[in-house]
């Protein structure tokens, strides 16, 4: 098991090189050619054409060395915790991080959650009532939460909620320590709907596995030694049909992260998501480098966890 580990971390830290090499190769190299090199473009808002200003900006942002340097730089200055500052607001990025990673956590960590809440035990339901009216309807609900987009859903309660019931979302954002009744007001309705069109996916998915499982020899002579149906379902059933639908949640977390980007715009929180969206329209490229490495650190975390999670669901599994 420990050998396991040790592996997909190894792999885990080679695929979080590659993703700074490209994101790196994109910003550095690629968008200079196709949309103009940020000092020109900063100065160009200045309304100026000064060469020496120019130069004295590149050196100040680590510009004027080679590509092969400026990407050493920026890999050392990441190993000690030092992402450097954004290029318009002049703030540490590490410090705003630290204070908008916690909000986009709890918003993909809230969303995931009711998402599986939900799904398990509607899709557990669905299959023990098969082809009967709560399986039918619960069906309906699995494909319409994958055809509607949760943020369209979102903009809609915005929208008629400002129209017919004279509500809209708080404009002004309270922490947890700060005020923790108003906090869950804020963070809950975005969250849930963040958990919508995954929890879809996984109803079917569970519904299927149910479906499966309830089929094989075990389950019928769990039932001919005399164990009660919820025995047999709870203890049995469901336990092995969580395999499938937890390697579906962390296939779901790339696009629960990437999602709540536009929840945070529109609900206005200062999340992680946020942040990038801002940051793309200035092309403050420290900030975008920054925030999609810690995307990637946390994507490849959370898949690690998902895999070491098969041996608590299923003792059959060992790794080896």
């Amino acid at each position: 098991m420990a050998r396991y580990v040790t592996r997909r971390a190894v792999y885990g830290l080679v695929t979080i090189w590659l993703v700074s090499v490209i994101v790196f190769t994109m910003l550095r190299v690629l968008m200079p050619i196709f949309y103009g090199d940020i000092v020109d473009l900063m100065v160009g808002e200045l309304g100026r054409n000064d060469e020496g200003l120019q130069a004295e900006l590149r050196s100040e942002y680590g510009l004027s060395d080679s590509v092969p340097i400026q990407y050493v730089k920026w890999v050392g200055d990441m190993v000690t915790g030092d992402l450097g500052t954004s290029l318009y607001t002049g703030r540490s990025i590490a410090n705003e991080m630290a204070r908008r990673l916690p909000v986009s956590l709890e918003l993909g960590l809230i969303g995931l959650a009711s998402a599986a809440l939900l799904a398990v035990p509607m899709g557990a339901v669905a299959a023990l009532m098969q082809d009967k009216w709560p399986d039918y309807v619960l069906r309906i609900y699995a494909i319409g939460s994958n055809s509607v987009p949760g943020f369209w859903i979102a903009i809609l309660i915005i929208t008629f909620g400002s129209i017919w019931f004279r509500w809209a979302p708080p404009l002004s954002f309270a922490y947890l320590t700060q005020d923790p009744v108003k906090h869950l007001k804020i963070m809950l309705l975005p969250a849930m709907l963040i958990g919508l069109t995954p929890s879809g996916g996984l109803l079917r998915i569970m519904r299927t596995q149910m479906l499966e499982v309830l089929r094989q020899d075990y389950i019928r002579t769990a039932r001919a030694k005399g164990l009660s149906e919820r025995a047999v379902v709870t203890r049995h059933a469901m336990r092995n049909s969580l395999i499938p639908v937890v390697t579906i949640i962390g296939l779901s977390l790339p696009g629960i992260i990437a999602g709540t980007a536009l929840f945070e715009s529109i609900f206005v929180l200062p999340g992680m998501g946020q942040y990038l969206v801002q940051s793309v329209g200035r092309l403050d490229y420290p900030v975008i480098q920054g925030t999609n490495l810690i995307f990637a650190v946390l994507i490849v975390a959370a898949n690690l966890m998902v895999d070491v999670s098969y041996t608590f669901l299923d003792p059959r599994i060992r790794y080896r």
